[in-house]
C-alpha cells in the first residue's frame, strides 16, 4: 500500500471516532481547575477572609460552564441516536444539490445540503461530509439554517449552503457522505455514513486573454454570411463522379488507372457565408510518458485546461459558431447544450500519449489549435507545413504556473510558513524538480518553431 493510500485509509478510519483532540485539552483544563479550586488551604493563607468566598465564585463558573457543556454533549448525543433511528426507518437522509453561479466570466461551484427531520444539538452544530472517488474526503460543511413547513412555523428540515472547492478540474464520482453531530465545544464528533450516488465536475477557471481575429475556414450551411469571401472545400475528398460537361482537365487520372473509376477534382470555390469555427484542443504529452500520475501534471493540466477554456469563451463572443473537436471520447449524458457539453468535455480531459497533434488536427478545415508545453516538436514542425496562414495556434506555456518570486519565496522559508496548498508546494520544489529542464528544453524548442 502506498503512503498516500495509507494516509487516506487512516483519514477514513479516525472520521469514526467520537473524541477530538478538544476533548484531550478540555480534559487536561478540567483537571486543572479541580487542582486549583480544591487544593486545601494552606497555613499562610488560613486567615484570608477574601480567599472562600474567590473560591466559592470560581466553583460556581466552573460548574456552570460543566452544566453548558454537559447539556450540550447530552443534547448532541440524543439528536444522534434520534437520526440513527430516523434514518434506518427510511424518513431522513442527507439530500445534497450541485449548482453553478456565473460572475464575470467566473463559474464558482457550490453544495445546497438538506437534511429533512431532523433534531438540531442545544448549542451544538451538524456537519457533512462527501466522499468521493476512491475515499477521497471534502472539507466539512455545516448546516446552519432551519427551513419551515409551508404555511407553518414549524421546521422540517435544516440546510446549508456552501462553497465546494476540490483540487482538479475534472468530473468527481459521489461515493456517500458522512455526517457529524458536534457539541459547542467540539469535545465529541458522533458520525453517521450513509451511501450516495452522483456526479459533480468542477469547470475551468476563466483567464482573461486577448484573442486575435480568426474567421472559419469551414462552410456546413448558410446561415451567417461573412464579409470577406472565404475559401470552402467541395465534396469528400475534393473528388466527384465524372459527368457530361465537366473539364476533362480535371480528371483524376491516377484514380481511374487503380480502380477504372473516372471522378474529377472539385475547385475550392469562394462563399461569402460561413457557419462554424473548428477549434481544437490537444492534451498530447509527449515527455512523460511513464510519469502521468505526477503532481506537477496534475496542476500543469488544471492550467491547461483553464486556459483553454478561456480561450473557447473568447473566441464564442465572436459572430462564429464554435464547434469544439476533443481529442477524447465521452459519454456525456443529460447535457442541455453544446457549450456545457464542450465545457464537460474540457473539464475531463486527460494527457494523453494516444492521438499525436498532428494526426488530431485537420488542417483542411481547423482555424484555431490550442497546443501545450508537451507538444512534440518534430510533429509541430511538420504541422505547420501543412498548415495555411489562415490558421491560428495558441500556445500555453506550462512552466508558468511553477514561477514565483525567489524574494518571496526566500522571505517564506525565513519566517518558516508552510505552503498552504499543493501549487504552492509544487513551486517550492520545482527548481529541483528533474522534470523542470525537460519541460523548459521543450518549451524554447516550440517557441523558436512558432517564430
Amino acid at each position: 500500500m502506498k503512503f498516500k493510500q495509507f494516509k487516506s485509509h487512516i483519514r477514513s478510519l479516525s472520521q469514526w471516532i467520537p473524541f477530538t483532540w478538544n476533548t484531550f485539552v478540555w480534559g487536561i483544563l478540567v483537571w486543572v481547575a479541580f487542582k486549583i479550586l480544591y487544593q486545601p488551604i494552606n497555613k499562610d493563607n488560613a486567615m484570608d477572609a477574601q480567599l472562600p468566598f474567590v473560591r466559592l465564585m470560581g466553583e460556581f463558573m466552573a460548574w456552570f460552564v460543566l452544566g453548558i457543556v454537559g447539556l450540550s454533549i447530552l443534547s448532541t448525543l440524543s439528536t444522534w441516536l434520534y437520526f440513527l433511528w430516523m434514518h434506518r426507518s427510511q424518513k431522513s437522509a442527507l439530500q445534497i444539490h450541485f449548482y453553478t453561479e456565473e460572475k464575470n466570466n467566473k463559474k464558482k461551484q457550490f453544495l445546497e445540503a438538506t437534511l429533512p427531520y431532523v433534531l438540531r444539538p442545544v448549542l451544538g452544530f451538524i456537519k457533512g461530509q462527501l466522499v468521493y472517488d476512491d475515499g477521497q474526503l471534502t472539507e466539512k460543511f455545516g448546516l446552519l439554517s432551519a427551513r419551515l413547513k409551508k404555511n407553518s412555523l414549524l421546521r422540517d428540515a435544516i440546510v446549508g449552503k456552501s462553497r465546494i472547492e476540490l483540487p482538479d478540474i475534472k468530473e468527481y464520482q459521489i461515493k456517500g457522505s458522512i455526517l457529524f453531530f458536534e457539541d459547542l465545544l467540539r469535545i465529541i464528533s458522533l458520525s453517521v455514513q450513509q451511501k450516495m450516488g452522483g456526479t459533480f465536475y468542477q469547470a475551468p477557471n476563466y483567464i482573461p486573454k486577448a484573442q486575435s481575429d480568426v474567421a472559419p475556414k469551414k462552410t456546413d450551411d448558410m446561415d451567417i454570411r461573412i464579409e470577406q469571401l472565404r475559401k470552402v472545400e467541395g465534396e469528400y475528398l475534393n473528388y466527384k463522379d465524372f459527368e457530361s460537361g465537366d473539364d476533362v482537365r480535371r480528371i483524376v487520372w491516377k484514380v481511374y488507372a487503380k480502380n477504372r473509376n473516372m471522378v474529377v477534382r472539385i475547385p475550392e470555390r469562394m462563399e461569402p457565408y460561413a457557419s462554424h469555427l473548428y477549434f481544437y484542443a490537444s492534451f498530447y504529452n509527449s515527455i512523460g510518458n511513464g510519469l502521468l500520475g505526477n503532481a506537477y501534471f496534475d496542476e500543469m493540466l488544471n492550467f491547461y485546461k483553464s486556459n483553454v477554456w478561456s480561450i473557447y469563451q473568447a473566441l464564442e463572443k465572436k459572430e462564429w459558431q464554435i464547434k469544439y473537436v476533443p481529442d477524447q471520447e465521452f459519454h456525456l449524458n443529460h447535457q442541455s447544450g453544446d457549450k456545457e457539453r464542450d465545457e464537460r468535455t474540457v473539464s475531463n480531459s486527460q494527457w494523453q500519449n494516444d492521438l499525436s497533434t498532428r494526426n488530431y488536427f485537420s488542417a483542411q478545415k481547423g482555424t484555431v489549435l490550442v497546443i501545450s508545453s508537451l507538444t512534440d516538436t518534430n510533429e509541430l514542425a511538420q504541422l505547420l507545413d501543412e498548415c495555411d496562414n489562415s490558421v491560428q495556434i495558441i500556445y500555453v506555456p506550462l512552466s508558468k504556473i511553477f514561477r514565483q518570486y525567489a524574494a518571496l519565496n526566500w522571505l517564506k522559508r525565513l519566517f518558516f510558513i508552510p505552503p498552504p496548498d499543493r501549487i504552492s508546494k509544487l513551486k517550492s520544489t520545482w527548481l529541483f524538480s528533474p522534470l523542470r529542464r525537460q519541460i523548459l528544453k521543450n518549451e524554447k524548442e516550440i517557441a523558436l518553431i512558432l517564430k
